[in-house]
């Protein structure tokens, strides 16, 4: 056995196991999924102010291309109608988590879903910061815990009121039984009736003693702990590059790597990605972003150009060099399609990349060099905007840098295109020597069929 069989043979047995487990654990899944289904009202809201800034200001790309401008003279006015809708998507982004982490967790528990993403609501305003005073208004809640800066609390109340409302829930004792004429879903009710009590009860209590350490109570004290370096850390170069190879790492092993991060990189880039949103409702530009160097927007918009891997590149190259490679030739063109909107299972499963020591150096090395490329031109050479609006995984890599800053910088379509350029330079080398061990390797086969024939001929 070779060392790198041997390698690859360590790891299935380590990692792989590991990863199905981190994958399976009732916690991590839960606060995958909340995230997964609170997506399409954040894409929602994404896209719309995208719509509202291309379309309905006079400085949009379309409006420009279309000359809207001059058709309607007053066309920035019907900005009001569409800006809103941020108020119903990211500035209620902790809301929806708290309810979808509950609602989850209760779901793998075996527990009532509902009053436990409803408990957890009731739960995350008790613990909220007081109301203040404000002039000619009166008492009003701040908003800015609602949106992404209350997500990290927001999971945490999730994750443990679906916990121990579930458990409390079991417990027979303190069901309330009513008489069976009673509806099931007001019996249901009283039977959680206690443990709700409990449950708001215990967090009322908590509240008051975080209020000692803290005007602002629990918000303000994990905000400032954890959420605030969280979020510092996210925007980091070096933490994109990190989560960058360990995801491509895993995807090598056959374990789907961003699923499997999701939940670390979620709460640790989400903050980002809302604030930036939020600044690009504002004041309908990217530039000035309060986070310009976030996940999604050097990862998602320079090195995920085809998919994980940025394999758009890959497919370029086979079509370059490999062409007489039937094997990869055939599922280029398969991979094709879908991978111009970043779907790319067909050739990590296919070609295969999963367990393919010729493909492992540039799966990993070119999601990195493109993020380093993207980094260079956002941050430091600064030569064009940031990437801070989300629209879509599935919109063509090429595109994202454009459309996510705003689709007013036609240099960050060049950019996405260079992107693809340089995927394609560094996938070049080791798709000609997958090429040629497969050519080299069907020649083998063939002759081998030759001489068996020979052979047979010979005996008769």
């Amino acid at each position: 056995m070779s060392v790198m069989e041997t390698m690859q043979s360590k790891m299935e047995a380590t990692l792989v196991p590991f990863a199905a487990k981190l994958n399976a654990q009732r916690h991590v899944a839960a606060v995958r999924d909340a995230f997964t289904l609170a997506f399409p009202l954040t894409l929602a809201g994404s896209i719309i102010t995208l719509i509202n800034y291309a379309i309905l200001s006079p400085d949009g790309f379309i409006a420009k291309i279309l000359q809207l401008g001059d058709l309607i003279p007053n066309l920035a006015d019907f900005q009001a109608i569409l800006s809103p809708v941020l108020n119903g998507t990211a500035n209620i982004m902790s809301i929806l988590i708290v309810f979808l982490t509950a609602y989850k967790l209760a779901g793998e528990k075996k527990g009532d879903q509902v009053l436990s993403g409803v408990t957890a609501i009731g739960t995350y305003f008790i613990i909220y910061p007081n109301y203040v005073n404000v002039e000619n208004v009166g008492n009003a809640l701040p908003m800015n815990f609602m949106g992404a800066q209350g997500l990290f609390v927001a999971l945490l109340v999730g994750l443990l009121v679906g916990e121990f409302l579930t458990a409390l829930q079991k417990n027979k004792r303190l069901a309330i039984k009513m008489p069976e004429a009673v509806p099931p879903a007001v019996a249901q009710s009283f039977n959680l009736l206690i443990p709700i009590i409990i449950i708001l009860m215990g967090s009322s209590f908590l509240n008051y003693l975080f209020s000692f350490l803290a005007d602002g109570g629990i918000q303000y004290v994990i905000y400032n702990a954890i959420q605030a370096p969280f979020a510092s850390l996210g925007g980091n170069i070096f933490t994109i590059l990190i989560f960058a190879v360990v995801q491509q790492f895993l995807w090598v092993l056959g374990i789907h790597g961003p699923n499997t991060l999701s939940a670390l990189r979620t709460v640790m880039f989400a903050q980002q990605g809302i604030d930036n949103l939020a600044y690009y409702g504002a004041n309908g530009t990217t530039i000035g972003t309060p986070f310009p160097i976030t996940w999604a927007g050097i990862n998602d918009a320079f090195g995920n150009t085809g998919g994980s891997g940025a394999t758009l590149g890959m497919i370029i190259a086979i079509y370059l060099v490999a062409r007489k490679d039937k094997q990869q030739f055939q599922i280029a063109k398969l991979a094709t399609a879908p991978g111009l909107f970043n779907i790319n299972e067909p050739l990590i499963f296919g070609l295969p990349i999963v367990m393919n020591p010729i493909y492992v150096i540039p799966f990993i090395l070119a999601p990195v060099i493109c993020n380093i490329f993207g980094y260079l031109c956002v941050s430091v050479f600064e030569i064009i905007p940031p990437v801070a609006v989300d629209v879509g995984w599935t919109t063509p890599g090429f595109l994202i840098p454009f459309l996510g800053s705003g689709g007013t910088n036609y240099l960050s379509l060049v950019v996405g295109i260079l992107c693809v350029g340089i995927s394609t330079l560094i996938y070049l080398p080791f798709v000609k020597a997958a090429a040629v061990a497969n050519l080299k390797a069907a020649a083998k086969l063939e002759a081998q069929e030759d001489d068996d024939d020979a052979f047979d001929m010979s005996v008769l």
